[in-house]
């Protein structure tokens, strides 16, 4: 497995299971074109642009970049309407060669950042009465979108502070609201 710093843009949930496996970085979803309707996933794709730059990996339909490789994903009863492999179906190896082809190489950003589920669950970003309420304000703060889930909240954050600067920012937004 390979650390990217850039976050890498996939079209599925299954496009981002498969690359979960071979690679260590933030992967986001789009679910197709619904991307286009979802500002808060767009205001994501924007701030990782900025910060890490992107990666977009789509599949070798006629709006894909996957080479094309004819088949079937083993988790579909029948192949695409084009009988293309998407990204979740195409062999691991080409994948990283793509990567290479293209430039991508493994991070030199050195050591991950320490946050996990666990430090959410710690500074009272998750499991209390009020956790939403105080996740939103510190992504709001933070100018990210507000409906990230626990895990995608993670997964950013480690792009960016570690968890005593969480600590940091999280009691800053404590202090500027009396009803948390």
């Amino acid at each position: 497995m390979i650390k990217i710093d850039e976050a890498i843009i996939v079209e599925g949930k299954y496009d981002k299971i498969k690359l979960s496996s071979l690679v260590d970085a933030v992967i986001i979803v789009t679910n197709g074109f619904s991307i286009f309707k979802d500002n808060e996933k767009l205001v994501l794709i924007r701030y990782y642009a900025k910060k890490t730059g992107i990666i977009i990996l789509t599949d070798s339909d006629s709006a894909g970049n996957i080479p094309d490789i004819f088949g079937k994903e083993k988790r579909k009863t029948k192949p695409s309407a084009e009988g293309k492999l998407g990204v979740e179906g195409i062999n691991s190896k080409l994948i990283m060669e793509a990567f290479e082809k293209a430039g991508i190489t493994a991070s030199h950003s050195g050591k991950r950042s320490d946050i996990t589920k666990l430090t959410l669950y710690e500074l009272g970003l998750s499991g209390g009465s009020n956790s939403r309420e105080l996740r939103e304000k510190l992504q709001v703060s933070l100018g990210l979108p507000r409906l990230l889930s626990a895990s995608a909240l993670v997964e950013v954050l480690c792009t960016m502070m570690n968890s005593d600067e969480l600590a940091e920012a999280v009691a800053k937004v404590k202090e500027g609201s009396d009803d948390i």
